[in-house]
């Protein structure tokens, strides 16, 4: 019997390579999206074509809405920062960043795995290039697992042991992106826009729209997907 992952499937270039990166390692990959009341919601299609593209096991979308209490640029009514330095984005912690985001979608993807009986979590998080967001570090993804061991039934028992998967924590955009062409991914099925038009098309302005033509560029690729500006 093969073995099972979940991963954590926002719809973008990060959880998409992830995924691909699961497979490409022998894992039945089960993909875990949430829709979380986020205003780029256009990342929850995105992720429905990925997990057909990929042909995952199993695509799950889950709704726990937390922009009925959480006030961020990505769930509410504050402006999602545009046009930024990489000096301004690295400075401080963005108004993009959602409290306690990763620590639930976390949270959730263990409830699954323990379901499932498998310990394999993958999550697209990203120390180079994670303007700030302090649930993208190493420090939380190893807190999270001794969390796991000890918050679970299987885990408790010796039954399953837990492991965060994050294969692309030390990775540059551009080495993520050109790890998923390697792996016959199609970055035109993605969505990174923090900010899309009503149509859908990415701003091009945002923190997350100039990360990703950044390492589009310096993989010396040509970036599949339109923006406005």
């Amino acid at each position: 019997m093969g073995r099972e992952a979940v991963v954590l499937l926002s719809g973008g270039v990060d959880s998409a390579t992830c995924a691909a990166i699961a497979q490409s390692e022998g894992f039945t990959v089960y993909g875990l999206t949430v829709d979380y009341g986020q205003r780029h919601r256009f990342e929850l299609e995105a992720a429905r074509r990925i997990a057909q593209h990929l042909g995952l096991a199993r695509h799950i979308v889950i709704a726990v809405d937390l922009s009925s209490f959480v006030i961020s640029a990505l769930t509410g009514p504050v402006a999602v920062p545009k046009d930024r330095s990489p000096e301004e984005c690295s400075r401080e912690i963005p108004p993009t960043y959602v409290p306690a985001r990763n620590t639930i979608l976390l949270a959730l993807a263990l409830g699954l795995a323990e379901t499932l009986g498998t310990g394999d979590i993958f999550i697209g998080v990203n120390a180079v290039d994670y303007s700030g967001y302090p649930d993208c570090r190493p420090q939380f993804i190893e807190a999270f697992e001794r969390l796991a061991e000890l918050a679970t039934k299987a885990g408790l028992k010796g039954e399953l042991t837990f492991q965060i998967h994050t294969p692309l924590i030390t990775l540059k955009k551009a080495d993520i992106i050109r790890r998923g062409i390697e792996l016959g991914l199609d970055y035109s099925l993605t969505h990174s826009c923090y900010d899309p038009l009503p149509s859908g098309m990415a701003c091009g302005r945002c923190d997350a729209c100039l990360l990703r033509r950044k390492g589009f560029a310096e993989a010396g690729l040509v970036d599949p997907i339109p923006y406005h500006a």
